[in-house]
């Protein structure tokens, strides 16, 4: 029998993902935005929720989460459905890594301290839950990613942005491995925990080794510059992005990554696209040599 997965936040970096993944796996896909209505009501019959929302910019997080939390908690207890949720790192504070689903959880940040509520509400709830925790996200669709807004910011002028220690460790998710992931622990949910924490571990590189990759991909040297932190803390008082994007700024000189063991014995036969390409995601298309004929990239860079 055909299963079929409710995608929350479709049009989103993720949604967008998990639905093009788990259509390609052979599920039925519906999606929903926060245009669509009732969300209980739109998952009557669903067999897995894939909770996508997250208000945009960090906006209000302190209130719309809570909100988000509760409206999904009821559509999978009035479906039965269970839930699987992008978490994130911010639960740990300054703890170095690497982190698994036994770290403690010792936020240090208001938003770390909204994301530690958030999924101790799913677990009080009883409802299935799969927390499926990355790193930084890379979508090679999408040009908001963390990719191409931070690090390779400039990369036109032959710069790339490090947003803190250029030597320390930090965890990347490229979102389609996330999906398949996703549809992995979707199809053994009976077998799993009610709550699950699954760590995953994705790949782990400093911004040195991103300058270094590129350098040998692009043939040419590449200047390492700082991000634009005093121009955040200036504006911090009148945009809000900023205000969010400079509380977590800790976590850029923070060395850590995923623990990736307990994914791996779930789902042995999974294995993520390579680091390369990842590291490769952010480029420019008119500049990847990924994507570009043979002797374009030369001409492109002179």
């Amino acid at each position: 029998m055909v299963e079929t997965v409710l995608i929350l936040g479709a049009s989103g970096k993720i949604g967008a993902h998990c639905a093009k993944a788990f259509s390609e796996a052979g599920w039925q896909v519906r999606e929903y935005d926060r245009t669509s209505g009732d969300m209980t009501a739109a998952a009557a019959g669903v067999d897995v929720i894939v909770n996508g929302l997250n208000p945009p910019n960090y906006h209000n997080w302190a209130k719309l989460i809570p909100e988000i939390t509760s409206q999904v908690i009821a559509a999978a207890k009035s479906s039965g459905a269970t839930v699987i949720i992008p978490g994130n790192v911010y639960n740990f504070g300054t703890a170095p890594g690497p982190w698994s689903q036994n770290t403690p959880q010792l936020a240090t940040t208001r938003k770390g301290r909204i994301r530690v509520e958030m999924e101790k509400a799913y677990r009080k709830a009883g409802v299935r839950t799969i927390i499926l925790r990355a790193g930084n996200f890379v979508d090679p669709t999408h040009s908001d990613d963390v990719m191409r807004m931070v690090y390779l910011r400039t990369i036109a002028k032959g710069h790339i942005t490090s947003p803190g220690d250029p030597d320390a460790l930090q965890s990347f998710c490229y979102l389609p491995d996330w999906a398949r992931a996703a549809v992995g622990l979707a199809g053994i949910r009976a077998q799993l925990n009610q709550f699950e924490d699954v760590p995953f571990a994705g790949h782990t590189f400093t911004t040195n080794d991103l300058r270094a990759e590129l350098e040998q991909a692009l043939q040419r040297k590449i200047k390492l510059v700082g991000f634009p932190w005093l121009v955040f803390k200036l504006a911090s008082p009148v945009w809000e992005l900023a205000r969010e994007v400079t509380e977590m700024r800790y976590l850029w000189s923070v060395s850590h990554q995923m623990d990736g063991t307990k994914l791996a014995s779930l789902l042995p036969k999974f294995r993520p696209t390579d680091r390369a390409t990842v590291m490769r995601a952010g480029l420019p298309a008119d500049i990847n040599p990924d994507q570009a004929m043979p002797g374009q990239t030369a001409a492109l860079l002179s």
